[in-house]
């Protein structure tokens, strides 16, 4: 400290300071070179500047005034327009911000734990794959792992940056496979933000209010807090991790690379997730969300309730985003050895309920999983299978993009006659189909002998008379082998609760 100065001098000249930064006209920190804008809907930029400062937004030969709040934030919406660019983008007050080579294409925006979030460089082929990722139609965007106990008006993140060998490294690998399949399908450009963080659970990512509006939902706060009192309840995804990086090395593999996130108990916070890494998006118009998420929830004490926790924040996005039902597409949990009983398999179910919700699809990856690390390196066929449902479910191609999903059963004798939607050239990929099993009223399940009849499986056994209930791939780590003609897996699943 200066001779002379006091601790009130040092507040003062802190406020002044504050002020004169407050004084300049930003951006928030999703605005930058290089970014993706939504195409067919309003650009809706934010921003903040002193409350009595006049700030002008031009894009695309339009220009907004729009004057600050209060608090000194400002927001305006453009008009929309057809994907195209580079255009430059020119915000002024009392200073200039330029923004340049923006593009108009199609944003989405990728969310969930580890397997969303592990990195292109640690995927198959990681090497040659990078090789073909200078992309300058697709943009990255990456937002930084943070947490909050309020909603965010602003995002830690990495600016945009052009798809490239090293931006392509260290991010979602699923997300970057998803978009190149997108990109060269729709001749678009495409933005991809990855706002993920591994080990963490479907509440930590859903607002607040809409866990609390619901009283259904009230386990995940009775669960949330009986943690905070032993944290050796979460689910150890740090072990997951470890065993994954010996698998690598025993196979002469590259050690995979995921982002060091400690404090487990401060990212499975309810809602706090949302707070810091979702709600400060929602302003911006997107494509839509793919998601892969779930491991964390996998407990037998949790899975009973993810099918209530999905769907709610399905529609807590929607509902904070204000665009309708935009494609929400989700990746089912893969087949691993997890000792957590039937715990995933609940899960895997809940994942096929929440279908049940308009503009939805669902990738099933029981079949090219790793049973003994949670993080397989085969994150080219996720991207392509979510490639496969985004062009059916939002860009309306008329084209195959599901594995068979349960519809129906009916009574055939001392059988049952499973119906499948999704179910054209329904095959086994091998000389038996395997995986089912059935059961009595009792809710004794017995292996079944199961044969494909045209679209239907037909599934019995000699021990159970009067059958009630059948289960396909009810196993963490499930060896069923039924797909349809397009090469797709079916979805695991039970066809009533007992």
């Amino acid at each position: 400290m200066k001779p002379g100065m006091t601790l009130l001098h040092l507040v003062c000249l802190g406020i002044l300071s504050t002020t004169a930064v407050s004084a300049e006209v930003k951006l928030s920190s999703i605005y930058s070179d290089h970014m993706i804008l939504q195409r067919n809907l309003p650009v809706v930029v934010r921003g903040s500047a002193d409350s009595d400062e006049m700030v002008s937004v031009t894009f695309r030969g339009e220009t907004r005034k729009v004057t600050p709040d209060k608090f000194g934030r400002w927001e305006t919406a453009m008009s929309p327009g057809t994907a195209g660019g580079p255009f430059i983008m020119e915000v002024k007050g009392k200073n200039s911000i330029r923004v340049s080579d923006i593009l108009v294409g199609d944003v989405w925006v990728a969310s969930g734990q580890s397997n969303m979030e592990f990195f292109t460089s640690g995927v198959i082929n990681a090497e040659a794959e990078l090789k073909t990722a200078n992309l300058p139609k697709i943009r990255l965007l990456r937002i930084l792992p943070v947490t909050s106990p309020y909603p965010l008006d602003d995002l830690s993140a990495i600016p945009w940056v052009v798809c490239s060998p090293v931006a392509a490294a260290h991010f979602s690998a699923v997300a970057f496979f998803f978009g190149r399949e997108v990109q060269s399908d729709q001749k678009v450009p495409i933005g991809l933000i990855d706002s993920t963080w591994g080990g963490t659970p479907v509440e930590a990512w859903t607002s607040v209010r809409a866990l609390a509006e619901d009283a259904s939902l009230m386990p995940a706060f009775a669960y949330w807090a009986h943690v905070m009192d032993d944290e050796s309840k979460l689910i150890p995804e740090k072990a997951y991790e470890n065993l994954q990086s010996d698998l690598a090395i025993q196979r002469g593999l590259p050690k995979p690379e995921l982002p060091d996130h400690p404090d487990m108990l401060a990212r499975s916070t309810p809602g706090g997730l949302y707070n810091a890494m979702i709600a400060p998006l929602t302003h911006f118009p997107i494509r839509g969300v793919i998601w892969y998420q779930g491991e964390s929830n996998g407990s037998v004490e949790q899975a009973p309730h993810y099918a209530r926790l999905f769907q709610t924040l399905i529609q807590d996005w929607r509902r904070n985003w204000a665009e309708g039902d935009f494609p929400f597409l989700y990746v089912q949990l893969a087949n691993l050895k997890t000792n957590l009983g039937d715990g995933w398999p609940e899960v895997r179910e809940a994942q096929r309920e929440s279908l049940v919700l308009k503009n939805t699809g669902m990738v099933v990856t029981i079949d090219i999983g790793d049973p003994e690390a949670v993080h397989f390196a085969d994150k080219q066929d996720v991207g392509h299978r979510l490639a496969l449902v985004a062009r059916a479910i939002a860009y309306h191609e008329p084209i195959e993009y599901s594995g068979p999903l349960f519809r129906m059963q009916s009574r055939d004798d001392q059988a049952l006659r499973i119906w499948f939607d999704h179910s054209e050239g329904l095959m086994a990929k091998g000389v038996i189909l395997k995986g089912f099993q059935i059961a009595g009223k009792d809710g004794k399940f017995l292996p079944a002998d199961a044969q494909i009849d045209g679209q239907c499986v037909i599934v019995s056994n000699r021990e159970i008379l009067e059958p009630a209930i059948v289960r396909y791939a009810w196993k963490d780590n499930p060896g069923g082998n039924l797909y349809n003609g397009a090469g797709l897996p079916a979805s695991p699943f039970q066809s009533r609760k007992y």
